[in-house]
């Protein structure tokens, strides 16, 4: 059975653990830098930003974790977890800091702050609509030439990537693990498959 971690510092932990699990996948809650070995995958969940990377520094998960990306650790980021992987985010903190992993520039909040949150079909490739839950959503701005831009959505003003995903490393500004379709999961689980072959 794989086993893909799910970092339990802050947000949408119990959610992602829960569709993993119905995806009969082996899922386990990340809190210390030992439990990043031997994953085949991990998720990083939506939440808040500037606190998940406040707590990867304080748990010593960060530096483990940028060794484990810079090894080809299959990893999905939802929302707060796309802002951690991005090359660039605006609209944060002076102190804000992420990974890099994705060659995306994100801004926080991007379709606007809480009182703002909408849902609404996203047509992802090769798996039709899904729900698109977008709660103080990262707006993707700009793509690297080698980001698979998967599902795009027009909130009014064109269209902007919403699911990229570039080798192993997978973003999605939206939260597929609020609904009970559980396709964008699978596509990202589907992917880990072939990277362990």
């Amino acid at each position: 059975m794989r086993r893909v971690g799910v970092l339990a510092l802050q947000g949408d932990v119990r959610e992602h653990v829960g569709v993993l699990e119905r995806l009969n996948v082996r899922a386990e809650r990340v809190r210390r830098p030992n439990q990043l070995a031997g994953l085949d995958g991990l998720v990083i969940p939506g939440g808040e930003s500037t606190t998940i990377a406040y707590l990867l520094t304080t748990s010593g998960l960060r530096e483990p974790l940028a060794r484990a990306l810079e090894e080809g650790l299959s990893t999905f980021g939802t929302c707060a977890g796309l802002i951690m992987l991005s090359t660039s985010v605006s609209d944060g903190r002076a102190d804000q800091w992420s990974y890099g992993a994705l060659d995306v520039a994100v801004r926080r909040n991007g379709y606007g702050r809480q009182v703002a949150s909408f849902e609404a079909p996203v047509a992802v490739r090769g798996v039709g609509d899904v729900p698109g839950v977008f709660i103080r959503a990262p707006r993707i701005e700009e793509v690297g030439a080698d980001v698979d831009v998967v599902a795009t959505y027009d909130h009014g003003d064109g269209e902007h990537p919403v699911l990229v995903r570039q080798g192993p490393v997978w973003g999605c500004s939206f939260h597929p693990e609020l609904t009970p379709v559980d396709r964008v999961h699978q596509l990202f689980l589907d992917s880990m498959s072939e990277a362990l072959r």
